[in-house]
């Protein structure tokens, strides 16, 4: 990662994540390690300084497309269960020490079946890793919960097999689905049975939508499909109209606003696939002002070369949120969560709020 600096309050601030892929998060040494003990000669550099490099100026690219070509590295070392788990306890670790207190850990179990894992079995692999990684993180003084979400690939055909898997594995630790992948021309719609499966079922749900499509794609998540929350949803903001003195919402943003339906956004990974300009520019400041249910997510650290603390110290440095703010969409985030109402309270009431309020912040005032 380049120079940069997050400040004491930033960096010992409570955080809550809920948009990370695991595929999007190794260490390049990981990386590295995997390969060579798999037999993995692909790598494009097998040096982790050159490597992590090379991840981030390959995504900084402004095209989507581009952007996912960088995880068949990142993808072909988690094909066994040795490295599923490591990564996924790494994962842990990671986001603990950068004060994670809650995450959701995305990642698609249809891609790491090549090495001959049935899908079972990798989902057991990245819950125990998960599990291992939060008793090590707690012993080290830093508590953190990881649930995962199971993605289907948008392109692919198995969405109701991995939502099925979902509701099999929701009580041990695997607590919401999602679809992924390339928005155009691949609309939520075509996983359509695995949604209706998922609401019979009283499963929660996510959906990759408004990042490198426009509202169509955000309209179908909703009003098709039924999403419980959006994934980036940035181009809401197509359809809130800023040319007079206050903005105007649309039909579909003021349903998006008035029905609290979470926006899953990722700013850095954001500007590398061209779907903002800036920090400062980027939409979450204008929807956070507007009251819409913002959160703040990391998407792909190894990509973005970032952490949670990195996102929330950019949007203080370039875009003027304050701590207030970041208490705000971390209380958001909770609230949000797919865990039970009363897990989510307990965190918020005594992590989150106890956090902030040592560092001075107890209330938002809007």
């Amino acid at each position: 990662m380049s120079e940069f600096v997050v400040s004491p309050e930033v960096a010992a601030a409570p955080k809550a994540l809920l948009h990370d892929h695991l595929d999007g998060g190794l260490r390049p040494q990981t990386i590295i390690d995997i390969a060579d003990e798999i037999g993995y000669r692909a790598l494009p550099a097998t040096d982790p300084a050159d490597l992590d490099r090379w991840f981030r100026e390959s995504a900084d690219s402004g095209s989507l497309v581009r952007y996912l070509e960088t995880f068949a590295h990142t993808v072909a070392v988690m094909q066994t269960e040795a490295g599923l788990y490591r990564v996924a306890k790494e994962c842990a670790l990671d986001l603990a020490a950068d004060g994670v207190v809650y995450a959701e850990s995305r990642y698609a179990p249809e891609q790491h079946v090549d090495g001959g894992l049935t899908m079972e079995a990798v989902v057991e692999a990245v819950n125990a890793g998960f599990r291992d990684g939060e008793s090590e993180a707690a012993a080290a003084g830093n508590t953190i919960q990881v649930r995962a979400l199971l993605t289907a690939m948008r392109h692919a055909a198995r969405a109701r097999e991995i939502a099925e898997l979902t509701v099999r594995y929701r009580d041990a630790g695997v607590v919401g689905f999602d679809i992924a992948g390339a928005e155009a021309g691949y609309p939520p719609t075509r996983h359509l049975d695995a949604f209706e499966y998922l609401q019979r079922e009283n499963s929660r749900f996510t959906i990759h939508a408004g990042e490198a499509f426009g509202l169509p794609s955000i309209w179908e998540a909703i009003q098709w499909c039924g999403a419980d929350r959006l994934g980036h949803g940035v181009r809401i903001v197509d359809d809130i109209d800023t040319s007079g003195e206050v903005p105007t919402l649309g039909r579909l943003s003021a349903y998006v606003k008035d029905g609290r339906i979470p926006l899953e956004m990722c700013p850095t990974s954001n500007l590398q696939t061209g779907a903002a300009k800036s920090y400062a520019a980027h939409p979450i400041t204008l929807l956070k002002d507007l009251r819409f249910r913002v959160t703040v997510n990391t998407d792909n650290r190894l990509m973005s070369g970032t952490t949670q603390g990195r996102e929330m110290q950019h949007l203080v440095d370039k875009a003027r949120w304050t701590l207030a703010d970041l208490r705000w969409a971390t209380i958001n985030a909770m609230k949000s969560a797919f865990i039970p109402y009363d897990e989510r309270l307990a965190i918020i009431n005594d992590q989150v709020k106890p956090g902030y309020a040592a560092l001075g912040v107890v209330s938002y005032v809007p």
